[in-house]
């Protein structure tokens, strides 16, 4: 069986809910006959194609007047939007556009698509012209949007055959998944935070406010509790699909066992708090229980992270939101932090113990048994692989002085090669900057200790996801 089918997500993300509208001028309709119908044709197009995707689209249809601006506007109020598309299908007043999108305080991207590769100079009809004149009232409409402060971008292109602007429209629809997802998530928060570890301390509030996230803040008991309310029959599901998914090195039975039960409960206090990603840490002492708890959690956090429910360890919230947004994209989304820097085949090794996001494997990974945790208490068995080669994404939320949450990111190559046997998750990752060079630009823009690592390029996403959302960007290469 493969690792898809293995590892199916636990809870599919919601689709993206994105206005969609065009624009005309009721002027027209009576002196160019046909006009209106050909529009509406457009528009009932790009419709179609956006729907394909699954996103859920609410249509305010062709608006030509003001009063059809105000009755859009409201409708677009009343429907809880991620993202508005407007397809400047021909000439029509900024004053009846404007309206349609004021009320619902999202993103817009106006659609200046243009149907004919170019006009029939000699033939073209004054009608033919205002079929094809989506350029003519972009500069407007921009200028009414940025005076009363409505963020927008503009995709321009052809309406039909335009790989550009079709994978344009496609990266804002993925970055409206995203922070559809992010918004309305869930996010467990068991235990504390790594001692110590200033740049990790965050305000539940704070994230809560610039992300709507939920912040779900759990106890060790929970977790606890679920271990032992868990049937015996879930932990031996659990240990069937670690000796399926895994090479086993050096796991001793008994640890092996004790990280399947703690999986179940895992899994089972997911589903019981409805979470979409957990941050969490505890150190326990002495060996008492809440401690052997803990140092069981690496091989369910990796099944958790690998099935949509990231898990983000030493408590870090800020970089499961960036786990998050990774993982809605499709990207994964693995916990890493820098490891070294290798001069002599100009590559960063990055990495992290603990989980890891199994479907970024480049390899079956190795379920190693460890006698003990480097700087945290307890021992049991740690994931170990390397990210599959090719293009790699990283993307860090950090905090500003200022209380701001911040995105930072970067994008670099995968490349094989040896990685450390110690258990934990390594990475190859050359950048176009040398080494150095990357870690003190990345540094400069003061990171959290963790980023998320994700297969492909997404910085153009990001970059998007950055406009929807509202935090600021910062982009390393």
């Amino acid at each position: 069986m493969v690792m898809e089918d293995l590892l199916a997500p636990l809870k599919p993300n919601p689709p993206a809910r994105i206005g969609l509208f065009a624009i005309g001028l009721e002027a027209y309709w009576a002196q160019f006959p046909g006009l209106k119908e050909r529009l509406e044709g457009y528009l009932g197009d790009i419709q179609r194609r956006l729907a394909a995707t699954g996103d859920t689209i609410v249509s305010a249809g062709l608006v030509d007047t003001a009063p059809r601006a105000a009755e859009a506007g409201a409708l677009f109020a009343s429907s809880d939007l991620d993202l508005i598309f407007c397809h400047a299908a021909t000439y029509a007043t900024s004053s009846q556009v404007l309206p349609v999108v004021q009320r619902s305080r999202v993103p817009v991207v106006v659609l200046n698509l243009q149907p004919a590769p170019r006009l029939d100079y000699e033939t073209c009809t004054t009608g033919e012209w205002l079929a094809n004149c989506s350029a003519c009232c972009v500069p407007e409409i921009a200028n009414a949007f940025a005076r009363s402060r409505v963020p927008f971008q503009v995709v321009s292109g052809m309406l039909h055959n335009d790989p550009d602007a079709e994978r344009e429209i496609s990266e804002w629809r993925a970055a409206a998944r995203a922070w559809r997802a992010l918004k309305t998530s869930r996010l467990g928060f068991l235990g504390h935070t790594y001692p110590g570890m200033l740049d990790m301390y965050s305000d539940f509030t704070m994230i809560s406010a610039q992300t709507g996230a939920h912040i779900e803040v759990l106890e060790m008991c929970d977790l606890d509790r679920c271990l032992r309310t868990t049937p015996p029959a879930e932990a031996e599901s659990k240990l069937a699909l670690a000796r399926e998914i895994f090479t086993l090195e050096d796991c001793p039975e008994e640890d092996l066992r004790w990280a399947a039960q703690v999986a179940a409960a895992l899994e089972r206090l997911v589903r019981e708090f409805d979470l979409q990603g957990l941050a969490y840490y505890y150190r326990g002492l002495d060996g008492n229980p809440y401690e052997r708890l803990a140092a069981g959690m690496i091989l369910g956090n990796s099944l958790l992270t690998a099935r949509g429910v990231p898990a983000s360890g030493e408590g870090d919230l800020k970089n499961l939101v960036a786990m998050k947004i990774l993982d809605s994209l499709g990207a994964g989304g693995a916990f890493t932090e820098l490891y070294a820097m290798d001069f002599i085949d100009q590559f960063v090794l990055v990495g992290h113990d603990g989980p890891g996001h199994l479907a970024l494997c480049s390899q079956k990974p190795v379920l190693r048994g460890l006698g003990l945790y480097h700087g945290k208490r307890g021992h049991g068995v740690s994931v170990e692989f390397s990210v599959r080669h090719g293009p790699v994404t990283l993307l860090a939320v950090t905090q500003t002085a200022e209380g701001s949450l911040k995105l930072i990111t970067a994008e670099g190559e995968s490349i094989p090669g040896p990685i450390l046997r110690i258990g934990n998750t390594n990475t190859r990752v050359r950048f176009p900057l040398p080494p150095a060079e990357f870690v003190n630009r990345w540094c400069q823009q003061a990171p959290t200790h963790h980023f998320a690592l994700g297969a492909g390029r997404w910085s153009s996403v990001i970059a998007k996801f950055s406009r929807l959302c509202g935090l600021p960007l910062a982009s390393v290469c």
